[in-house]
């Protein structure tokens, strides 16, 4: 905290301006301390109000930020630092989100860095291959990476040079990737993957064309197939090559994504998939947090958490059902994703009935107070395709009576959970 408050304090004092450290450091603790703010959204509000404060217009403001010198990449160092760089559009990437214009990576002689250009900035297309001289940007932090921003400050001036372009935290992809196991793929990567469709999941969402599992003999990894990427179908149990995917890290678990630069081959042959598809039983101990009436994201679906998602920011959500529960063999615990669709079977609760619940009560808690009230305690057989920690529940069956011999058979099939099969 100090050292942040410190940084705000060194950026006014380039202005002549002297504002005690101790009071954006107060503003910035009850921020970030006691209303849960962001790190980075805490900076950018005490730094407006010490602005409007002083009476310092934004953009005059800002821009001095970025006037001294010009910055390389490799010496973007702080979040919320502004810039001017001259650097080369190494690549472009799909964007489906409504209010980006542009996203991609930019490169110069000491790396290579993400961008994203917001379209309320109303700045000119950028072009892959081209250079530019970039004059204001904003560094901003995701996933422990830094990037920058383009925004109403930025201007843009194509360049005659072309920018040389050095390595990086991101690699382009090459015409050719490589390929390889599912089990040997990292974050940031464009790779080549050879496995079959394990699972399709239903997808109402216009920008995704397909979503689901894909295994080879060393794995199951998820993958989403955007609409604008024009590729065909797959089919579920058949066999594919996925030349040119890109390798997409998030929540600690690895994804693939396919785009407009990958293609769609399908094989043969009948590939082995190596996976831990696993069959439990056991009592339902626990529903965590996050389990009930949830939204997600329109574009990428993940769960909303106070009604932001991480990669797309504030989004109308949509409703969805889903159980994170425990479950508890008496030697052992697992932990299971029930979907939707299992949710409302096994609940006998349909995700309108849930939404008209809270919307009477004022609180969407009053679903998993429900599913509370009618699983706890239960014992249940799933079934799934185990990834970390969760098996992704296919099926989930009750059993409403116990004896000694379905107890001696639970303690023998949960032994066998951790064991790898291929199919």
């Amino acid at each position: 905290m100090k050292q942040i408050a410190e940084s705000i304090r060194d950026r006014f004092l380039k202005l002549g301006i002297d504002v005690p450290v101790e009071d954006i450091e107060n503003r910035l603790d009850e921020l970030i301390t006691k209303f849960k703010v962001p790190s980075n959204e805490a900076q950018r509000s005490v730094t407006n109000y010490f602005l409007k404060k002083y009476s310092i217009p934004k953009n005059e403001f800002y821009v001095r930020q970025a006037e001294p010198h010009l910055t390389k990449i490799i010496d973007i160092l702080e979040n919320g630092q502004w810039a001017n760089l001259k650097a080369k559009v190494v690549q472009l990437w799909e964007n489906t989100h409504e209010s980006i214009s542009q996203v991609g990576l930019l490169g110069d002689e000491t790396g290579i860095i993400k961008f994203t250009a917001w379209k309320n900035a109303e700045l000119p297309e950028l072009e892959q291959g081209e250079s530019y001289f970039f004059r204001s940007v904003v560094v901003g932090e995701y996933n422990g990476r830094f990037q920058v921003q383009l925004n109403k400050n930025t201007s843009i001036e194509k360049l005659d040079e072309t920018i040389v372009v050095g390595g990086g935290d991101f690699i382009p992809a090459p015409r050719e990737s490589e390929l390889r196991n599912v089990s040997d793929l990292a974050g940031g990567q464009w790779t080549t993957v050879k496995g079959k469709v394990v699972q399709l999941w239903e997808n109402s969402h216009e920008s995704i064309e397909q979503a689901g599992l894909i295994g080879d003999p060393t794995g199951v990894i998820k993958f989403t197939n955007w609409a604008s990427s024009e590729l065909p179908d797959m089919e579920e149990g058949k066999s594919y090559m996925l030349k040119n995917v890109v390798v997409n890290e998030w929540g600690g678990k690895i994804q693939i994504q396919l785009n407009r630069s990958s293609s769609i081959e399908e094989l043969d042959e009948d590939i082995k998939v190596g996976s831990l598809t696993s069959t439990y039983f056991g009592a339902m101990v626990d529903i965590q947090t996050g389990s009930g009436l949830i939204k997600r994201c329109p574009e990428c679906k993940r769960a909303l958490v106070k009604g932001a998602c991480p990669e797309h920011g504030k989004v109308k959500g949509e409703y969805d059902l889903r159980i994170k529960a425990v479950l508890d063999s008496g030697t052992s615990t697992q932990d299971a994703l029930i979907n939707r669709e299992l949710t409302e079977e096994l609940a006998g609760l349909s995700l309108d009935t849930a939404i008209a619940m809270a919307a009477d009560a004022l609180d969407p808690g009053v679903v998993l107070d429900k599913l509370k009230q009618e699983l706890l305690g239960r014992y249940y057989t799933v079934t799934g395709h185990k990834l970390d920690r969760y098996i992704l529940v296919d099926s989930i069956t009750p059993k409403t009576s116990l004896d000694r011999d379905m107890l001696d058979e639970m303690l023998t099939l949960n032994e066998t959970l951790t064991k790898p099969e291929v199919q």
